[in-house]
């Protein structure tokens, strides 16, 4: 066997080598000359046990069976995908469980004569690994830096503190280098008779050539677009997160109640006496209302439907403020707060969904690091969102807008993996339409392909996939899998998806663009979940053996048996691992989901 190398092209699927086993570690030397002495020390055995049990190769399964003699033989192989951990993690309680169980599991199946692979592997946590490395670049007082920010740097010393994105990189993988590897020694340690020459990490060159194949077809199939919709941003991490990446939290916080002005329909942009009690959570969004809405059915509001107010501390000159129309519509309840809901369709999900359904501008009024910018005028524009806040109730407050603000306990979202408020955004990103996929996921249980263990989880199961939305799989990170897209030129409309870049101009040229044509790729990397989600077939050949002879690990040992892993990782990675793997390879990945 060969180990795949950093240079590989990934064009081929290989195994890495069996330790050379070696006359000085021979298992229980030392209790075959001496016996136990005193006490039994698990330390002067089990590493060495461990060790022969690798060199051995008794955790391989049976290299002689093809898929053919397995089915005809009656020992068809019990396939065991291993959850991968992170990269740079190390063990705790949760590796510990996965490990016993599924230990357990790998060893029954042996000792019954079945060939086993327990497939081992590690995962790059996009995330979580580039923020260790961001957070060792501040302390040396630097940051990542864009090619235009490097170039536009106001002096030497500034563009020094910026970090290209070759260089981080490579930073990111010395990094890894120096801090990975740990948990599968802790792996080990714990006796998990896992296969190690099929060890795999989500960025091998073998499953990155698979992760642009994957996106490559799906783009194929109509189910991977481009499109401008509200998605999760995280200020902190400075990219957007999926829904499930989200969680919400019962907090504290104020609803503040405030004067919306009616224009006078005689002088545009001027204030009349009259005016409509608005209630938010979130005065600072105020800067992007497009709309005030309330329901046909309140007879409170019923004159005003159509009339247009004016938007708090908006000066658009000439002492007038921009104005916006009241709207109706039965979504609004008539008795939450006063009735009357601002519309911000840039800023809320619900109101970017009435923003669509009566053609309301979208505005954005925050930078991505959640500053407010040049749209919400010159006392505002820098402020971070809560300083703004503040501020702006106390602008309101002198001009006698402000009526009242009281204690209003409020479902806050936050970000799972930096624990910021997350802001929602409108913003152009990457989507897999997911429907379809979710729909054929859920046949999967429903049909009895795949059993879900235990089987009260089939509910929650069926309740997310058939509430399913499109999963945004655009990260605005370095580290991970960039997303396989050429653009053309300078244009961000017109672009060609590739395997790789000599593909990618190659469709080029036969699109009619001259031999000459500059092509760049997207900046952003791809969910950490999707490359995770292809791990059961990825990790034994896909797509580089598909439709090869039945001696291959693809056609061995996929599709898996069982898929062992914590039920909070459900949606996350086995529905998706589900969905992916339906979609490509026509089968279930496995045939048990077994959660802890």
């Amino acid at each position: 066997t060969t180990t795949t190398t950093a240079d590989d092209d990934g064009s081929t699927y290989t195994l890495k080598p069996r330790p050379t086993p070696t006359n000085d570690s021979q298992y229980d030397l030392t209790n075959l000359s001496n016996g136990i002495q005193g006490s039994y020390d698990p330390t002067l055995f089990e590493s060495q046990l461990y060790q022969w049990w690798e060199q051995a190769g008794c955790f391989e399964p049976d290299s002689k069976q093809s898929a053919d003699t397995a089915s005809t033989n009656g020992k068809e192989p019990y396939v065991l995908p291993m959850p991968p951990p992170n990269v740079t993690g190390r063990l705790h309680m949760g590796h510990a469980i996965f490990v016993a169980l599924q230990d357990v599991l790998a060893r029954f199946h042996r000792m019954r004569g079945r060939p086993v692979l327990w497939t081992p592997g590690t995962d790059h946590a996009g995330i979580a690994t580039q923020l260790q490395v961001e957070k060792a670049l501040m302390v040396e007082g630097k940051r990542r830096g864009t090619e235009e920010e490097i170039a536009n740097a106001s002096s030497e010393e500034e563009r020094e503190k910026l970090v290209p994105r070759e260089e981080f990189l490579e930073r990111v993988w010395e990094y890894k280098e120096e801090q990975g590897g740990a948990i599968t020694s802790q792996l080990r340690s714990l006796g998990a008779s896992a296969d190690w020459t099929r060890e795999r990490f989500t960025m091998d060159p073998a499953l990155s050539v698979g992760v642009s194949e994957a996106f490559v077809r799906l783009h194929e199939k109509g189910l991977v677009y481009r499109g401008t919709y509200m998605v999760n941003w995280s200020p902190g991490l400075m990219t957007a997160v999926s829904d499930l990446e989200v969680e919400y939290s019962e907090e504290e916080g104020k609803l503040y109640y405030f004067k919306y002005v009616v224009e006078d329909k005689e002088e545009e942009g001027k204030a009349t006496e009259e005016f409509l009690a608005v209630a938010t959570t979130r005065p600072e969004t105020i800067f992007g209302d497009t709309a005030v809405c309330v329901n046909p059915e309140d007879e409170r509001y019923g004159h005003l439907i159509g009339k247009r107010v004016l938007v708090p501390m908006s000066d658009i000159g000439d002492g007038k403020a921009r104005s916006i129309p009241i709207i109706a519509d039965e979504y609004v309840d008539m008795e939450f707060g006063t009735g009357a809901l601002k519309i911000t369709p840039g800023h809320d999900p619900n109101d970017y969904e009435l923003g669509k359904k009566y053609d309301l501008e979208i505005m954005n009024v925050m930078n991505k690091d959640a500053t407010m910018n040049e749209k919400c005028g010159e006392p505002y524009v820098g402020l971070d969102r809560f300083e703004a806040r503040e501020k702006l109730w106390s602008d309101m407050e002198e001009a006698g807008l402000v009526i009242k603000a009281e204690p209003h306990m409020q479902r806050v979202p936050r970000s799972q993996r930096g624990g910021e408020i997350i802001e929602p955004l409108v913003s152009k990103q990457w989507f897999v339409k997911t429907e379809g996929m979710g729909a054929k996921a859920l046949a999967a249980v429903k049909d009895g392909d795949i059993t879900i263990v235990p089987s009260r989880f089939e509910k929650v199961w069926y309740g997310w996939l058939t509430d399913i939305r499109d999963w945004c799989i655009s990260r605005q990170l370095w580290w991970g899998h960039r997303i396989p897209v050429w653009y053309v030129d300078e244009s961000e409309e017109e672009y060609i998806v590739a395997r790789n870049a000599e593909e990618a101009k190659e469709k080029a040229i036969e699109a009619g663009h001259s031999a000459d044509i500059v092509l760049r790729q997207e900046d952003d990397v791809l969910d950490t979940w999707f490359s995770s989600g292809l791990w059961p077939f990825a990790t034994v050949g896909w797509p580089q053996d598909e439709g090869k002879d039945a001696s291959t690990d693809l056609a061995r040992f996929y599709p898996g048996t069982c898929l062992e892993t914590g039920y909070d990782i459900l949606f996350f990675w086995v529905a998706r691992m589900v969905m992916l793997g339906i979609e490509l390879t026509d089968v279930s990945p496995f045939k048990v989901i077994y959660l802890h």
